[in-house]
């Protein structure tokens, strides 16, 4: 298939295991994928450096880092990635709960954005990384969020006026344990070395090897009998 044969699709690109995964789903399924990062005020801002390599890597037709600012400062005090004030829990035992890690309204806004982006280029088909098994408690990662953000979609745009064509929102990874999403990503070539996935890394950017992240990450690999190629401070 030929690059304008291609249907294109947004693709949302933190740099993490999960996104470069999704990624990857989205070009074996054959599309041609613009990758959107975001830049919001988050303390693991190094993730940015690794969406870039992935991009770079999996030959994106654009990467687009979009900045906001959802930092403490600008009034959206409330999560550990975005307001250093808040430490970012560590060693903590699987718990229920909303973490102090999530950060408000984040997927949605991130996927409001990349609607924008998508009726720009012509696309109606939107991937995010988002997990409902392997993830931190965070409510806008179910599968339930994502089907009502389609909706809401289907009825947003100037694209779907009509009712002739519809918004996809593509969760791929939605159901998979983190082990699942691990082997699939490496079936089809991801190079996880380039990745980020810590939420408190050193200066540096060494992974912390003790946030909710990093172990799910870990985990992840260990019960995929994988090694992971990361470099870590301890774990």
């Amino acid at each position: 298939m030929s690059e304008a044969q291609r249907k294109p699709a947004v693709v949302l690109l933190s740099g993490g295991l999960d996104s470069a995964t999704t990624l990857a789903i989205a070009l074996d399924d054959g599309f041609a994928c613009h990758a959107v990062s975001f830049d919001y005020g988050q303390r693991h801002s190094c993730e940015l450096a690794a969406a870039a390599r992935v991009a770079a890597a999996m030959g994106m037709c654009e990467h687009r880092i979009i900045k906001l600012d959802l930092s403490a400062e600008a009034g959206f005090a409330g999560s550990a990635l975005t307001d250093d004030d808040i430490p970012v829990p560590k060693d903590r035992p699987a718990a229920g709960g909303i973490p102090p890690t999530y950060v408000p309204a984040r997927n949605t806004i991130f996927l409001a954005l990349a609607l924008g982006y998508a009726e720009v280029i012509g696309a109606l088909d939107i991937f995010i990384g988002v997990n409902a098994i392997d993830y931190s408690g965070y409510p806008d990662c179910r599968r339930e969020f994502i089907m009502a953000f389609e909706t809401m979609a289907n009825f947003a745009t100037a694209a779907t006026d009509g009712g002739e064509q519809f918004i996809e929102i593509h969760a791929p990874l939605i159901d998979m344990t983190k082990a699942q999403i691990i082997r699939t990503g490496l079936a089809l070539g991801v190079d996880y070395g380039l990745t980020h996935s810590c939420y408190d890394p050193s200066e540096c950017g060494l992974a912390c090897g003790r946030c909710d992240s990093c172990r799910l990450r870990l985990a992840g690999f260990a019960e995929a009998a994988a090694v992971d190629p990361l470099a870590y401070q301890s774990h």
